[in-house]
């Protein structure tokens, strides 16, 4: 089990060293990595997303009710809690309080669930993925877009009474956001997209996971990585708290089997590379992100074998 793991993640690690040593070799500095980061946002991950979500069925989709709740559950019900203890308890700012709750919540299912998950469970494995990316894409994302857009026009001296209206607009805008719904929407709608157009559209979205680990590395270089109290709680959230939390659940809602080892290995997968991306992008928390994202996949390793070994 361990050596599944190990060999999953090896690339996320071999990709961020690449990296971290191509901002060490002097061939891209910080900024080069936001013009990256900005191929990513734009173009590279929303056609993922869009391609991604309509390569399911959507009477799949459909019969797994139980774990689409304890999915929703489970990483909304974490993004809400860290939100507002981060920002109300510890004061963090709204924008900071988004991404700590993103980087907790989200994990990293469209980037290395198939590859680890499918080795466990086969094809089944492309249902939580997909799942997890439509609740991370149609909920998460787009609030913690809201809280930093409304920062960033705060930060550029406008006025927050009448921004609310603006950044709701200029968050939709964004095509992270209104791919995925609009694939959401064909997809319910059970509209067949010929699959020679999602061919094409994958060519460029097959990068998405490697220029945005590309990326994380040179920030990694540039901001350093650094480890203190905030990073050490997240982490042990993100990877040991919120799945427990999740096998709770299943055991409330008496869901046994795959559905609930799914489930629970899908929560269990490291952070995700969107709060580093967005972090990047909107230039806040940078280093505590990309710090984050980087000692959860490392502490991955153990805590995903150990959940392994417990549910089977």
């Amino acid at each position: 089990m361990l050596e599944i793991i190990i060999s999953a993640l090896l690339p996320i690690v071999v990709t961020l060293a690449l990296g971290y040593f191509a901002a060490w070799h002097k061939d891209f500095n910080s900024d080069q990595s936001t013009i990256l980061n900005r191929l990513v946002m734009l173009y590279a991950l929303p056609l993922t997303l869009f391609s991604g979500m309509l390569g399911v069925k959507r009477s799949v989709l459909l019969e797994q009710s139980d774990m689409a709740l304890v999915l929703f559950i489970s990483m909304v019900g974490a993004y809400i809690v860290v939100f507002v203890v981060s920002h109300s308890v510890f004061r963090r700012s709204k924008p900071i309080a988004a991404l700590q709750a993103l980087a907790v919540a989200a994990p990293s299912g469209p980037f290395i669930g198939i590859p680890v998950l499918g080795f466990l469970y086969g094809e089944l494995s492309s249902i939580p993925v997909s799942l997890c990316g439509i609740i991370i894409n149609l909920i998460l994302v787009p609030f913690t877009l809201f809280s930093l857009s409304t920062y960033s026009s705060n930060k550029d001296g406008g006025n927050s009474k009448v921004s609310i209206v603006s950044n709701l607009k200029n968050t939709l805008k964004e095509p992270i956001i209104w791919m995925p719904v609009l694939a959401f929407i064909i997809l319910i709608l059970d509209f067949e997209i010929p699959e020679n157009i999602l061919k094409s559209l994958k060519l460029l979205g097959t990068t998405t996971g490697g220029i945005a680990l590309f990326s994380t590395g040179i920030i990694l270089y540039s901001q350093k990585v650094t480890f203190n109290l905030t990073i050490l709680t997240s982490v042990i959230t993100k990877n040991i708290i919120v799945p427990v939390i999740t096998l709770g659940i299943c055991l409330l809602m008496a869901i046994k089997g795959t559905v609930a080892d799914l489930s629970i290995m899908t929560i269990a997968l490291p952070a995700a590379t969107i709060s580093v991306i967005l972090a990047m992008q909107y230039k806040i928390a940078e280093q505590e992100m990309a710090s984050t994202f980087f000692f959860s996949t490392v502490l991955s390793i153990a805590t995903m074998a150990a959940f392994l070994v417990y549910l089977h």
